[in-house]
């Protein structure tokens, strides 16, 4: 007998998962298992039951028991403030996912470097930070270097910026309010009100830039992709080379491989529908 937390919905079944319908033929449970990590990570990471059950819709005993389930994995842990927050086999999961997704976007980077002669970068948003993919360095013998799986806060830096301008305001100042806002140069922002009024800068250009706050004589500008998927490409050079004229010149190349990308996964996901 199937009661109403039931794991397999039948074909052509519509039950709510969470407020949305639930998909022909899919696990529910697994669903709705993914949609609480999800929620978990708009938060910042970590959240308490309460605000699962509210963000969720589902009710609260279905909810301790997929964290439940999810904690003995690995995947969800419990703090001393009895909150959770997303746990360390997620790392490996990601760092995986994010080195298939460097791979599938490296041809649109060796684009942009083509174009524009600087190196290119594509970052994700994992959690709390920000998370490099891949890159393609630049032409110029004197080129900057970003390491792939380096993790950095998104305060500082023009992907990081670009990506938490897309969120709506409350979500990423949830997202900053776990952030520390390190001073790495005499540039960096290093209070939430004015990060606030630099991601409205960036909301009303539609991109962002990184004036040497994460490393001097560095800038880089940034545009988010306009999709499911919470990554940015950037351009970063000497800031002798990245004079105003080039970033107006790489702002609608950035924004074209950006939306090339989004194509490309839509067409994936249209593909295996």
């Amino acid at each position: 007998m199937r009661n109403s937390d039931s794991d397999i919905d039948a074909p052509g079944a519509t039950a709510d998962v969470g407020g949305a319908p639930a998909r022909s033929g899919t696990v529910q449970a697994v669903e709705r298992a993914v949609d609480l990590l999800e929620a978990m990570a708009d938060a910042g990471g970590t959240v308490s039951l309460s605000h699962l059950a509210a963000s969720s819709g589902l009710p609260l005993p279905t909810i301790h028991r997929l964290v439940r389930t999810l904690a003995g994995r690995g995947y969800v842990r419990q703090q001393s403030s009895r909150e959770y927050a997303l746990g360390p086999r997620l790392v490996r999961l990601g760092d995986t996912a994010g080195r298939l997704v460097g791979v599938w976007a490296q041809s649109r980077l060796a684009e942009l470097v083509d174009a524009l002669g600087e190196s290119a970068n594509l970052a994700l948003l994992e959690g709390n930070q920000i998370v490099y993919v891949a890159q393609e360095p630049g032409r110029h013998s004197m080129r900057m270097f970003t390491e792939v799986g380096r993790r950095v806060s998104p305060h500082c830096t023009a992907v990081g910026k670009a990506l938490l301008a897309r969120m709506p305001a409350e979500k990423a100042r949830e997202i900053l309010r776990h952030n520390d806002f390190t001073r790495h140069t005499d540039n960096t922002i290093t209070s939430l009100a004015a990060f606030d009024a630099e991601l409205e800068k960036v909301r009303s250009a539609g991109y962002a830039v990184d004036e040497g706050e994460q490393e001097l004589g560095v800038r880089c500008v940034a545009v988010a992709l306009d999709g499911p998927l919470p990554a940015a490409v950037s351009i970063s050079g000497p800031t002798t080379r990245m004079t105003d004229a080039l970033l107006d010149s790489a702002v609608p190349k950035l924004q074209a491989a950006a939306d090339a990308l989004v194509d490309e996964l839509a067409r994936q996901d249209a593909a295996t529908a």
